[in-house]
């Protein structure tokens, strides 16, 4: 059921979302309470809803349905700076997914925002409850699936790459992932080697989620830009819609956000900062994919191993949704799997055992 408070917008989602023979659009309402009204003689197995609407705001209803009659709702809606605290605080309240309302101005914008859309839908609805199995997926994909090589040409893999000191953390998450991402953070301890963090989440959105961590964990935490230098101490989140690229610069490292196409339909992707600490830091990194469906980071945890990086994957039980581990653990990306609450443990002991001693103690303010 998609609830938004304008005609065209229910149009243009209903349209594209009917376009994967796999979903079936069972309901339109402009408002929560035309939701509720039509909700009474079935839930639906999904909503997609937004957070600005009439009579009652979206926060409010969405609540309100977490309360009384649970189920998967992906949040749907335009993200300025309140729009995002508002996107923040529906994953804390119970919505399965946040993305942004699409921008249609041409047939690449709808072929994205068709994908965006549909695999928001399947992921939300594999969290279902009431779904005893997820049916799979019919039909054809929506346009060519990108590898990394768009955004990063492929190497051979080079053990002894990075810089001596240059130890590495890169972590990759989708659905659930906000949440699993504060457990983890939350649990390290501060002087660290740098983290970096794709988590598949819109545009403007993971500045306010960057802000969010930095406030509850000991580790200083940003928003990448270009030109940024990882130091210990420090995690940097991909900004929304921006790939997050390492690069060796010197005795150290230097980040590049850069644009370009959609890999692994995803933009951040996973695939794409993988792959680049690969380059940059061959077995000086550790690799860890959470939570997520889809198979964004699978072949970038493959290259990060045969580079010489440790690599886990969160595991089925802990997992919202266990496609990316279950894909990464497939293609031999990682042989181990553990639960959430053992993700910082592991990293730590990684840490141990390289015997890393940062440059300076205590946290670190990005620049």
């Amino acid at each position: 059921m998609i609830v938004d408070d304008s005609s065209s917008a229910r149009t243009a989602l209903s349209r594209l979302l009917s376009a994967d023979p796999g979903i079936l659009v069972c309901g339109l309402a402009g408002d929560p309470f035309e939701a509720a009204a039509q909700m009474r003689g079935d839930l639906p197995d999904v909503l997609l809803l937004d957070l600005a609407l009439p009579r009652m705001d979206g926060l409010t209803f969405l609540r309100r349905i977490m309360a009384q009659h649970p189920l998967p709702v992906v949040i749907c809606s335009s993200f300025t700076a309140a729009g995002s605290a508002n996107a923040l605080r529906a994953l804390e309240s119970g919505a399965a997914e946040v993305i942004a309302k699409p921008t249609l101005g041409n047939a690449e914008e709808w072929a994205e925002a068709q994908v965006l859309l549909c695999d928001a839908v399947h992921a939300a609805a594999s969290t279902n409850p009431r779904r005893k199995t997820r049916p799979p997926r019919q039909g054809t994909e929506p346009g060519p699936k990108l590898s990394a090589d768009v955004i990063l040409p492929h190497l051979p893999p080079n053990p002894k790459a990075g810089p001596p000191q240059g130890q590495v953390i890169a972590i990759g998450a989708s659905t659930g992932g906000t949440e699993a991402l504060v457990q983890v953070l939350s649990g390290l301890p501060a002087g660290l080697p740098p983290i970096l963090v794709v988590q598949h989440m819109p545009e403007h959105f993971t500045r306010t989620f960057a802000q969010r961590l930095d406030g509850l964990t000991p580790i200083a935490v940003a928003e990448a830009q270009s030109g940024d230098r990882p130091r210990p101490g420090q995690a940097f989140i991909a900004p929304g819609n921006n790939h997050l690229l390492l690069r060796r610069s010197g005795a150290g490292y230097v980040l590049d956000v850069v644009r370009g196409p959609q890999v692994a339909r995803h933009r951040p992707s996973v695939d794409v900062l993988f792959r680049s600490v690969a380059q940059a830091s061959g077995n000086k990194a550790l690799g860890i994919v959470l939570t997520g469906m889809g198979d964004d980071g699978a072949r970038g945890l493959m290259e990060m191993r045969a580079a010489g990086a440790r690599t886990f994957v969160q595991d089925e039980a802990s997992s919202v949704v266990f496609g990316m581990p279950k894909e990464a653990l497939a293609c031999g990306g990682a042989d181990s799997a553990v639960p959430i609450k053992r993700v910082a443990t592991e990293i730590r002991r990684w840490v141990d055992e390289i015997a890393w001693h940062p440059a300076g103690k205590g946290r670190v303010r990005p620049a």
